[in-house]
Parts: C-alpha cells; sequence; structure tokens
C-alpha cells in the first residue's frame, strides 16, 4: 500500500472518528438541556433518571423537546401518567 493511500485511510478515519464524538457529545448535550429544563436528575451521560411507571424500574432515558421520554408511548395509561408526572414535578427519580 502507498504512502498516499494510508495517509488517506488514516484521515478518513480519523474523521469518521471525530464526527462520531461530536454527534454523541452533541446528544448528550441536549439529553442533559432537557432533563435540566425538567428539573430531573441526570446520570453521567445527560439522560434523565427516573423510574418507569410502566415497568416499575429505574431508567436513563433522554427526553425529547415535550418533556417525554425515549420510552413513551402515548396509547399506554402509565406512560401518559409519567409524562404528567413529570411535567408536575412529582416523577420518582434515582
Amino acid at each position: 500500500m502507498s504512502n498516499r493511500r494510508r495517509l488517506e485511510r488514516l484521515l478518513r478515519t480519523k474523521l469518521h472518528a471525530v464526527g462520531r464524538q461530536y454527534e454523541e457529545t452533541k446528544r448528550a448535550y441536549t439529553d442533559a438541556k432537557s432533563a435540566t429544563l425538567a428539573n430531573l436528575p441526570t446520570d453521567g451521560e445527560g439522560r434523565a433518571r427516573i423510574v418507569c411507571r410502566r415497568y416499575a424500574e429505574k431508567r436513563a432515558v433522554s427526553l425529547d423537546s415535550d418533556a417525554r421520554p425515549s420510552c413513551y408511548d402515548p396509547e399506554h395509561p402509565d406512560c401518559q401518567g409519567c409524562v404528567e408526572d413529570i411535567r408536575e414535578n412529582r416523577i420518582e427519580t434515582w
């Protein structure tokens, strides 16, 4: 393999790694911002730490712009209650 090909491959690999890291950082920032606006504790990656009403388990979840967890199911009554609890600051956290 020529030096030029090696250099191109190295640059391509490094650029892909930087792009992945940028996207992860951007997602973590957005998650932390949403969780902070909803006044919820966060984990190390910026996800909100809640106790799921549907499955009664601790979860670290991303919140969308309407403060709904990523696992939210609009048809399920427990999920609807969870979102109401988040909005009224009475959601169980860990």
